[in-house]
């Protein structure tokens, strides 16, 4: 048999060049060199390890929009917009000493702001986009001994939390990670607010406090004759309010449990809608949200500068500094192979 084999073999100069050695691909490596042929931009490239880590269709919805390249389109838009302000400043600069007018600063003022607000829009879509990306955050807060913990055992259908009737029992954060109706949520089980003179248990209320902070829905916990804990509320939480141990909910038995799911699917679908689930982009990405705000500050300056009827090559200076900075998110001005090398580390070995 193996005689048939190796008279059958073909002799070829691949097989005989020792130059054509095989090897592993490294991560990423063929999602870099479709980057570095042009064939894709660098959020199209950063999308391909969101779409294998994709965990729910959410996550999957959002990182195939961002992979046929819903982000360039619309920093293309931008960039066009920018170019038109930058080609109106040059205008202005070469013809500065003469008695034509190319542009008045109103009409580049008001491009300024419209791009402006464009990238704010951007940037602040990654607080929905990170949420579907790594988990929507749901602290549950209450009082001791209320149900909280027993309440995470039965959003996770598993006992990960202790359960006891001693008050201070949860110390710290517990947090779990749970996939309902197509979205990902973090829930975090906190320590019970109440005055304590234990101070391990007044570091975990400062915990909880913070986790609530943070967290994008809060489920306020209580049962019959305790009243529901007083912390502040932040724009765009979602509360939801809910009496432990009433005929209407019972954690213990799971009484209104799927209730409760039900609500937090439509709060992630309503927030996912809001945000554009019709076209729009939401940005996940960390390393494009600091971009956005890099570019927002530099636009910024730009509208100060046309406000305070600044020189025109001052302008276009920062006018410069908003361009690198948006393109910074597709690639177009990276020049740093340390940079490249760190986004794509931890793509899967070959992808």
């Amino acid at each position: 048999m193996n005689t048939l084999l190796a008279a059958h073999r073909p002799e070829t100069p691949l097989a005989n060049n020792p130059m054509n050695t095989l090897r592993m691909a490294e991560p990423g490596e063929f999602t870099r060199r479709a980057f570095a042929n042009g064939r894709m931009d660098l959020s199209q490239a950063e999308a391909v390890a969101d779409l294998i880590a994709a965990q729910t269709a959410a996550q999957h919805r959002v990182a195939m929009g961002q992979m046929k390249g819903c982000i360039g389109r619309q920093l293309d838009t931008l960039h066009d917009k920018l170019l038109k302000l930058t080609s109106l400043l040059e205008l202005e600069l070469d013809f500065s000493e003469e008695d034509v007018e190319f542009a008045d600063r109103t009409e580049l003022l008001s491009l300024a702001n419209e791009i402006d607000h464009e990238v704010v829009r951007l940037a602040n879509s990654f607080a929905a986009g990170n949420a579907i990306r790594n988990g929507i955050p749901v602290a549950i807060i209450g009082a001791p001994n209320v149900g909280k913990s027993t309440l995470l055992n039965a959003l996770l259908k598993d006992d990960r939390a202790i359960v006891s009737d001693i008050q201070g029992t949860t110390r710290d954060l517990i947090e779990d990670t749970i996939t309902l109706g197509g979205f990902l949520f973090r829930f975090i089980d906190t320590a019970g607010i109440r005055h304590t003179d234990d101070k391990v248990e007044q570091l975990g209320i400062k915990r909880s406090k913070l986790a609530a902070e943070k967290a994008q829905i809060i489920i306020l916990l209580t049962e019959p004759g305790v009243p529901f804990p007083e912390i502040p509320i932040r724009e765009g939480q979602e509360i939801i309010r809910i009496t432990n141990k009433t005929p209407e909910f019972q954690a213990l038995n799971n009484i209104g449990v799927a209730e409760l799911e039900a609500k937090l699917i439509g709060h992630a679908k309503n927030t996912l809608s809001s945000e554009g689930n019709d076209g729009a982009v939401l940005i996940t990405n960390l390393r494009h949200k600091q971009m956005l705000d890099q570019a927002h500050h530099d636009i910024t300056l730009v509208i100060q500068g046309l406000e305070q009827h600044l020189s025109g090559d001052l302008v276009a200076e920062d006018l410069r500094a908003v361009i690198a900075s948006l393109n910074a998110i597709l690639g177009r001005s990276i020049t740093s192979q340390d940079t490249l090398n760190n986004i794509f580390k931890n793509f899967c070995v070959g992808k």
